[in-house]
């Protein structure tokens, strides 16, 4: 089975339901692949062929999800690329994964050209939407769709590479991970499963589309003949009320996104009854705000959802209301452990940590859903892929009933007087005090210690100090190392797009002090 076939399955089931919202679009299962076989041809008449890589570099809008659709009818590697990505970030992908031609719009436009004229292809094929200003070898995506459709879907092997997702670069330049139609289709099916979609289930497409929670999102409402309503720019009040007209009945997202939407101002002016089964992926989730997500949004199912671009679903827990930050237990066709963490890749797969102690998870490679290797990157599948298991660079631990709590990154961890400090640990602490919107915690290099323990906070209302901060944590009855040695309030922690604390942002300093 591929993609494509698996579409047109879809279709047929339900070709009249309304499958996509982009605004005040709408279009049908016929619709849309309708569309997206004309915009194959215009792809093959631009000379795609199959195997090739497309980088699209476009927000979560009804071209892009055409664009995945036409990709797997053609054969062409869907490549996305995060659509506020700058020039030098761009032009590596475009020369690393050989693309053979770009998307973009006018957000993306500036990098785009900029990185295509500082020595890329400039001959590149080039699909432009929206409001891009036309330049000599642009196509214009409405061209395309205007032309004569794709005959029928190319036939493809299972194990053929249909998409490749660039992983967030936290630490030095992305990585390739390319995914075969088997992988993705594995992937939908877990989603599905461990999420218990039903038949008509709609989703936000909130989640951008170059991560992989975007694209789960996308794939699984799809092959359940749900409705996909497009978020091309997140703002909270809009995916709000999206929730509310649109009557959805599911949401995956970011717990960064969570966070936002509860503490919206106008949060208690939506109806948001129709919302029935939640998750939460990309990070963990702090017991506060867990507890406000059961509280506020009354769930019908609740799942902390663990898992990463390279194989998807490591585990999932869908009692979060008896164990908050719980990360469950091994998801569908998977095995995980937890061995000795060593950052120089000296632990194998049989050096397993005593239970309840920390250590590096690790998942089987032998799950459908996992990948075969990064692109390009023989160093990086030396450190993160040995003996048949993929080494995930997560700190772990498994409680007495043999469930999984994932505790933070193995770079992460923080030595200090000898003791071992998990950051999360005291973030989830000071997520509690009402004086704490966000926290971040990392190790600073001190001569006695050496590493100190320093919290960044972004407070929740003015007026809040550093003495009241070290009354909570003394309150809690933290142990002594374990307790910050300093304490800094700042206006933003920095993010990834998608959430994630951006730790090495703040070793380097690039935080604004708010005192």
């Amino acid at each position: 089975m591929d993609l494509a076939t698996a579409f047109s399955i879809t279709v047929a089931r339900r070709p009249d339901a309304v499958a996509l919202v982009d605004g005040e679009r709408r279009l049908s299962f016929r619709q849309w692949q309708a569309e997206s076989a004309r915009l194959a041809g215009g792809l093959a008449r631009l000379g795609l062929r199959a195997g090739d890589h497309l980088l699209v570099v476009l927000k979560n809008r009804c071209e892009n999800t055409t664009l995945y659709w036409a990709c797997h009818m053609l054969g062409i590697v869907y490549t996305p690329l995060n659509w506020r990505a700058g020039a030098a970030d761009i032009a590596f992908c475009l020369a690393d994964a050989e693309a053979r031609a770009v998307a973009f719009e006018g957000a993306s436009a500036p990098a785009v050209r900029e990185a295509l004229a500082g020595g890329g292809p400039e001959a590149l094929p080039r699909v432009v939407l929206g409001d891009v200003k036309s330049e000599p070898g642009d196509s214009a995506y409405a061209q395309l769709v205007a032309g004569a459709a794709l005959e029928r879907p190319l036939p493809a092997d299972e194990h053929a590479i249909c998409m490749m997702l660039y992983t967030s670069g936290t630490t030095g330049r992305p990585k390739g991970v390319p995914r075969s139609h088997r992988n993705e289709l594995a992937a939908a099916v877990s989603q599905i499963a461990h999420n218990r979609y039903l038949f008509g289930d709609s989703a936000l497409g909130v989640m951008p589309l170059y991560h992989t929670m975007g694209v789960r999102v996308l794939l699984a409402t799809a092959l359940l003949n749900g409705k996909f309503v497009c978020v091309p720019i997140y703002d909270t009040e809009l995916a709000l009320r999206l929730i509310q007209d649109e009557r959805l009945a599911t949401m995956f997202l970011v717990p960064t996104l969570y966070y936002d939407m509860l503490h919206h101002p106008a949060f208690h002016a939506f109806d948001l009854a129709s919302l029935k089964r939640i998750g939460y992926a990309g990070m963990t989730m702090t017991h506060a705000l867990s507890e406000a997500c059961l509280r506020e949004l009354k769930p019908q199912l609740f799942v902390n959802y663990y898992g990463s671009s390279e194989v998807y679903t490591l585990s999932f827990c869908d009692h979060v209301d008896a164990k908050p930050g719980c990360a469950g237990r091994p998801g569908l066709n998977q095995a995980i452990r937890v061995v000795v963490p060593d950052p120089a890749g000296g632990a194998g797969p049989d050096d397993l940590v005593k239970p309840g102690e920390p250590g590096e998870i690790i998942a089987s490679l032998a799950s459908p859903e996992a990948f075969a290797g990064y692109w390009k990157r023989p160093d990086a599948n030396a450190k993160a892929l040995r003996s048949g298991w993929y080494f995930t660079g997560d700190l772990g631990r498994q409680d007495e009933d043999g469930e999984l709590y994932v505790i933070g990154r193995v770079d992460d961890m923080v030595i200090t007087g000898g003791e071992n400090v998990y950051p999360e640990e005291v973030e989830n602490l000071l997520s509690r005090c009402p004086l704490v919107g966000n926290a971040a915690v990392i190790g600073m290099p001190d001569e006695r210690w050496g590493q100190r323990l320093v919290a960044f906070i972004e407070p929740a209302a003015e007026g809040a100090s550093v003495e009241q901060l070290e009354a909570h944590v003394r309150a809690a009855g933290l142990a002594n190392f374990k307790r910050p040695k300093e304490y800094v309030l700042i206006e933003s922690i920095p993010r990834s797009p998608v959430g994630k604390i951006l730790r090495r942002e703040l070793r380097a300093g690039n935080y604004k002090r708010l005192q």
